[in-house]
C-alpha cells in the first residue's frame, strides 16, 4: 500500500478537524511544507466564532509563553460557548519564564487526560523526540486523544495532481491535465506561488469551467510573453536550430534578462528531475504500471506525458544535463565572463548534446 503523501495527511486532517463526531482535543502539525500546516491552522480557527474569539481563542508562540501559562489555558472551560481553542505555534521553544514555570514535559499528563472542550494545536517544524515520553505521547498511534501529521514538501511528481484537486476544490474549475503539468513545471513546489498562480488563471478563465494550456500560456508570469513551453517541446525533439531560434526570441522579448535564464533553469531542472526518476525506475527493470506507482503519480495522463518526455534521454545523460544546468545558473548569476545570449545558448546546445 502507498504510503500517504502530504496530501493525504491535508486532506485527513482537515476531514477531522471539521467533523465533531471524529474531531480529537489534540492535533500536532509539524513539517516543512507550511502551505498545509497554516491552512489547517485557519481551519482550527475558525472553529471559533468570530464574536467568541475574545475569550476562547488564544494563539501563542512557544517562546513567548511559558508551558504553565499554556496548561492553564487549555484546562479553563470556555466562556458563554461550547469550546475554546489554542494554538502553540513554534511548541518546541517553550521554556519556563519569569512569568511562569513549568516545563514542556509537563504537557506528557495532559495527553493522558486532556480537557474535552479545549481543541489544542500545537505546530513545529519537528515532533518531539520519537524515544522520549514527550514524543509518545504526541503520537497519534500511541495515543486516541492526538492526531499527529507531518507535512513534507511535495516532491515535483505530485504538483500536477495537486494542482488539479486544488483548483477544483477552491475554485469550482478543471484544469486540463497537460495545462497542470505545465504549471507546475513553470512554478515549481512552492505551494503558496503555485496557489496563488492558480488562483490568476482560475480567474481569468471567468465564468468558464475548463482551464486548458493556452490559458496557463497567456497568464503565468512573464513565461505568458516567452515560450519557454515550445522550448522545451524543440529541445526534446532534438532540433537544435528551432531550439535555438525560440531561445533568440526569447533573449529579444527580455532583453536579454538573466533572472530569465534562472527562470528558465528552474523549469528545466524540474522537467529533467522528471526524467531522470523515471529513467532511474527502468533501469530497475520495473514494469511502466510499477513505476506510475513508485513514483505516486495519479493521473495517467500526466504520468504518460512524463513517460515521453524520459523515452527521448538516457540515464547516462543526466549527469551532463545536471551539469549544464548547474553551470547555467552560475554563470547567470555572475559566475561567469559570458554574456546572457552566450550562457542560454550554450545551455540548449548541452542539452541537446
Amino acid at each position: 500500500m502507498a504510503k500517504p503523501t502530504s496530501i493525504d495527511h491535508f486532506k485527513n486532517a482537515r476531514k477531522s478537524i471539521r467533523s465533531p463526531e471524529h474531531r480529537k482535543p489534540i492535533y500536532y502539525f509539524y513539517g516543512d511544507e507550511r502551505f498545509f500546516i497554516d491552512r489547517l491552522q485557519a481551519e482550527v480557527a475558525e472553529l471559533i466564532p468570530d464574536q467568541q474569539k475574545d475569550f476562547n481563542y488564544d494563539l501563542l508562540y512557544g517562546g513567548e509563553v511559558s508551558p504553565e501559562a499554556v496548561l492553564g489555558m487549555v484546562r479553563s472551560y470556555p466562556m458563554m460557548a461550547d469550546m475554546r481553542v489554542v494554538i502553540v505555534r513554534d511548541f518546541l521553544k517553550m521554556r519556563g519564564t519569569d512569568q511562569g514555570g513549568g516545563h514542556i514535559r509537563d504537557f506528557e499528563h495532559y495527553a493522558k487526560n486532556p480537557n474535552p472542550s479545549t481543541l489544542l494545536c500545537l505546530i513545529d517544524k519537528k515532533a518531539p523526540d520519537g524515544r522520549t515520553s514527550l514524543g509518545k505521547a504526541f503520537k497519534g498511534s500511541n495515543n486516541d486523544h492526538v492526531e499527529d501529521y507531518e507535512f513534507k514538501a511535495l516532491p515535483d511528481y505530485q504538483l500536477t495532481d495537486w494542482a488539479i484537486e486544488w483548483a477544483s476544490a477552491q475554485y469550482g474549475k478543471s484544469i486540463d491535465s497537460q495545462a497542470a503539468q505545465v504549471l507546475a513545471q513553470l512554478v515549481g513546489n512552492n505551494l503558496q506561488v503555485l496557489s496563488t498562480e492558480i488562483e490568476k488563471v482560475c480567474t481569468f478563465v471567468d465564468t468558464r469551467e475548463k482551464v486548458t494550456i493556452e490559458d496557463v500560456k497567456k497568464i503565468i508570469g512573464s513565461y505568458r510573453e516567452y515560450s519557454v513551453i515550445e522550448l522545451k517541446e524543440a529541445i526534446f525533439q532534438r532540433n537544435l536550430d528551432k531550439s535555438l531560434g525560440i531561445a533568440e526570441q526569447m533573449l529579444l522579448k527580455s532583453n536579454a534578462d538573466a533572472g530569465e535564464i534562472i527562470k528558465s533553469v528552474g523549469f528545466f531542472y524540474r522537467v529533467f528531475a522528471d526524467v531522470w526518476q523515471i529513467r532511474r525506475l527502468m533501469e530497475k527493470q520495473l514494469s511502466k504500471t510499477q513505476i506510475q506507482s513508485e513514483l505516486g503519480i495519479r493521473n495517467s495522463y500526466v504520468f504518460n506525458f512524463k513517460w515521453k518526455d524520459a523515452s527521448q534521454y538516457q540515464l547516462a545523460e543526466m549527469p551532463r544535463i545536471f551539469e549544464a544546468l548547474m553551470d547555467a545558473d552560475r554563470a547567470a548569476k555572475g559566475f561567469s565572463t559570458l554574456d546572457v545570449p552566450s550562457i542560454y545558448l550554450l545551455l540548449i546546445k548541452r542539452i541537446i548534446g
